[in-house]
């Protein structure tokens, strides 16, 4: 009988990894509609109140999966994305804006995908972020992970070089200009005497690593290489980066 409840505990366990193991993006007719009439009504007025110009909207493929890349010091980084972007965008945002009750049903609404920073274990995020790549969605990241509080480029993790490879997938690098003078990292409440810049760059291609294995240092390299057109765009400095702007193809 002993032998029985432990064969029986193995077949619970390994169909219980199973479920785990198939994570995938899903959205709603309810985030469909809802990021569309949210866009629709909000949209014009973000442009209007908050955005001064868009440079480079051709420069997103009009479809096929992308991941955006760009830089962030404020909150408005994304709002103002959402409100340029020819294409819905599906961000990692931090678990903190699922619980704020402003902000979480915006999150839900728009199909964003939530990321527990204070986890270790980032598998269920990488796979609902490989699936929705999968799925030719566009994907958007902020390589630094967090706000600048004092304007400086902050050194990037390598998250967004191993999507890149991983999913095979282009990077659309982006830099956000004016953001911060709208609603810095300790602001409550947004200005309505500044204005953002959006400047987006051309798809950036690793062809060359595709299907390969790849370890720290080219993961860290490839960051690099984003950070830095996503510096020159944004109209800042990256000094983390052990290549120059010159060097980047």
């Amino acid at each position: 009988m002993k032998n029985i409840f432990k064969k029986a505990e193995k077949e619970i366990v390994k169909e219980t990894k199973e479920i785990i193991e198939f994570v995938e993006y899903e959205e709603t007719l309810f985030m469909r509609w809802g990021y569309s009439l949210i866009r629709t009504i909000f949209g014009p007025i973000v442009r209007k109140l908050w955005i001064h110009k868009v440079e480079g909207v051709e420069n997103i493929p009009k479809e096929g999966p992308v991941i955006i890349a760009s830089n962030h010091e404020s909150y408005f980084d994304f709002i103002c994305f959402i409100a340029a972007s020819p294409r819905k965008i599906h961000y990692l945002a931090a678990e903190k804006f699922y619980k704020n009750p402003f902000w979480r049903p915006l999150m839900k609404i728009t199909g964003q995908i939530k990321v527990d920073r204070a986890s270790k274990d980032k598998h269920h995020t990488h796979k609902i972020v490989f699936s929705a790549l999968e799925q030719k969605r566009m994907v958007g990241i902020f390589p630094e992970g967090t706000r600048s509080r004092d304007g400086n480029m902050l050194k990037a993790f390598v998250g967004v070089a191993k999507y890149a490879l991983d999913a095979q997938t282009p990077v659309v690098p982006v830099g956000v200009v004016g953001t911060r003078d709208i609603m810095p990292a300790h602001g409550k409440f947004p200005k309505f005497n500044a204005k953002a810049k959006i400047k987006i760059g051309e798809p950036m291609h690793f062809h060359e690593h595709y299907g390969k294995q790849h370890d720290e240092k080219l993961l860290r390299e490839i960051t690099d290489k984003i950070m830095l057109k996503i510096a020159n765009l944004a109209e800042k400095e990256y000094p983390h980066a052990e290549i120059k702007l010159e060097e980047v193809k």
